[in-house]
């Protein structure tokens, strides 16, 4: 008999087990018995509440990409101005919940993985497009008509970054996030640079 209310509990435990395995591995070649064990549980209730690997990943990069979405919101609520808030958008994407060395796993598997499922592929294009948006919006009154290309530089930038850590091979320094939000913001500094 199942105890009530645990699902919650459990699917967050596989979720964060998740991250942490395909962080570890580098890769998503992890099994559902790994993921379960590390969540504590048997691989049996893990298929029963996602189904499959594919489905507990995903639901881990949704978990990556709210957390993500929250932060951002949250640090744009602080920021007073344009400038202000694409600084915002940028330290949020390489703050220490966001660039730490399993969710930078586990981004790069996701990129992977959106090549050939169609599901991973809408959750990466709502990610792209809601980057792109903030960005454009708060780029417009500073660089005008350059708003697209920018943002889609600055998006090419935070993805670069990532990619760039992932392929790193040294999982056991963390990400260097001062760096990170640093090269960014230089980035953004010299697009600026013609609009002061």
């Amino acid at each position: 008999m199942p105890k009530v209310g645990m699902e919650p509990i459990r699917r967050a435990a596989l979720v964060k087990a998740t991250i942490v395995e395909i962080g570890r591995s580098g890769s998503l070649d992890v099994t559902v018995s790994q993921i379960a064990k590390r969540a504590g549980m048997s691989s049996a209730l893990a298929h029963h509440y996602f189904g499959s690997k594919e489905q507990i990943f995903l639901a881990a990069m949704r978990h990556i990409l709210s957390l993500y979405g929250a932060e951002v919101r949250g640090a744009l609520a602080m920021a007073d101005g344009p400038r202000d808030r694409l600084e915002a958008i940028l330290r949020a994407s390489f703050s220490a919940l966001n660039f730490r060395r399993e969710v930078v796993g586990a981004w790069l598997n996701f990129y992977v993985l959106a090549q050939t499922r169609p599901e991973a592929r809408r959750l990466l294009k709502i990610y792209q497009r809601r980057l792109h948006a903030n960005l454009v919006h708060d780029l417009k009154p500073l660089v005008g008509d350059r708003a697209g290309q920018v943002a889609d530089g600055l998006g090419a930038m935070i993805d670069g970054v990532y990619l760039r850590e992932a392929l790193r091979g040294m999982p056991a320094e963390p990400p260097d996030r001062a760096q990170a939000t640093a090269l960014s913001l230089d980035y953004l500094n010299q697009q600026l640079e013609p609009a002061r």
